[in-house]
């Protein structure tokens, strides 16, 4: 794979996003939110989904000027109807809105639908967390999760990421509550690896060791039945509170078509912080169990990870990369001497 410092992917990526129409502030937000997956170690979530933005937005289903019209049911409750806009430029509008008003009533909530896909959910969590509030973010997906003891897709892999700001670098938890998401199956087969067989379950509902197989199934849940359970609590509320699609009718975030009809919830907090720094401190130096070097927060991995890519650069698939110069009218051949 080759090696492209994270401001020449920049530079090609905004030329791209500017090519399919988009204002330049809100290409920086949902480029910001790919290349951060990238740095993290996250591809699943990161420029592989630049090319699809780009084909809604020429397929009409994504507006890239579109922030999203704002009600406020009452003083703590907003309602989003995202007007088609980019996943990330409706979100950041809503936490905005929902930053201030949490910090005059001490909760705020949006529901939030007819918006695109949000990319990672510890994005947002680590920016609210950042600014001293703490967050609870979750979305819903096409169902691609199997309920704990069935063969079909029926939920969201429906990820949950919760911040807390603490002295230091915020606490931001970010999962999906299937045992992978569906990018991760992508980006396997993109590199044409095979995965684990207790991953995903094919078309018949046999497991699979096959990305491709898998991509025609359904995911495992998480933990068996407790990751069952989550994800079916969080399908349920998001649907609910945002008024968005639930199950089987849900669309938009793994097409090019569809009207995505996903949702999202967001809940702010703002609250008397305690320290917590010395804390996650001990735990990151409680003595290590059997085989492993010691435990970390969640985020230290992925933070280190940023760390060296900034120095060093990324890692992009081939076939990504290729198609990212396509979109930015870039001759690939000229461009060998940057790798």
């Amino acid at each position: 794979m080759p090696i492209i410092s994270s401001s020449y992917i920049r530079e090609v990526a905004i030329r791209a996003l500017a090519r399919a129409g988009i204002p330049a502030h809100h290409a920086e937000i949902q480029l910001d939110v790919l290349l951060e997956a990238e740095l993290r170690g996250v591809p699943s979530h990161g420029l592989l989904r630049l090319d699809r933005v780009v084909q809604r937005i020429a397929n009409g289903v994504a507006d890239p000027h579109a922030t999203g019209r704002h009600y406020w049911r009452s003083s703590g409750f907003l309602s989003v109807d995202g007007e088609r806009g980019l996943g990330p430029v409706v979100a950041i509008a809503a936490l905005d809105a929902l930053q201030k008003r949490a910090s005059e009533v001490g909760v705020a909530i949006a529901g939030i639908t007819n918006s695109n896909h949000l990319g990672m959910l510890g994005w947002y969590a680590e920016r609210v967390a950042a600014r001293g509030q703490s967050i609870i973010a979750m979305s819903t997906s096409e169902a691609l999760v199997h309920p704990w003891g069935a063969r079909k897709a029926l939920i969201g892999t429906n990820p949950i990421s919760i911040g807390v700001p603490t002295e230091g670098e915020p606490f931001v938890m970010d999962t999906a509550t299937s045992v992978v998401s569906m990018g991760e199956i992508h980006d396997h087969a993109h590199r044409r690896a095979s995965i684990p067989s207790h991953w995903a379950l094919d078309a018949a509902g046999n497991p699979t060791t096959d990305p491709n197989e898998a991509k025609k199934g359904a995911l495992a849940p998480f933990g068996g039945a407790k990751g069952y359970a989550l994800g079916l609590a969080i399908e349920l509320l998001v649907s609910s509170l945002a008024g968005a699609a639930i199950g089987t009718d849900v669309r938009g975030t793994l097409d090019a078509t569809e009207v995505c009809n996903k949702g999202d919830v967001f809940i702010v907090i703002d609250g008397p912080h305690t320290r917590l720094s010395a804390y996650l401190d001990m735990i990151r130096s409680s003595e290590p169990a059997h085989g492993f070097d010691g435990a970390l927060v969640p985020g230290d991995r992925a933070r280190e990870c940023r760390k060296q890519r900034l120095e060093h650069g990324l890692p992009v698939a081939e076939e990504v990369w290729e198609r990212l110069l396509t979109l930015a009218g870039i001759d690939s051949a000229v461009q060998q001497h940057h790798h």
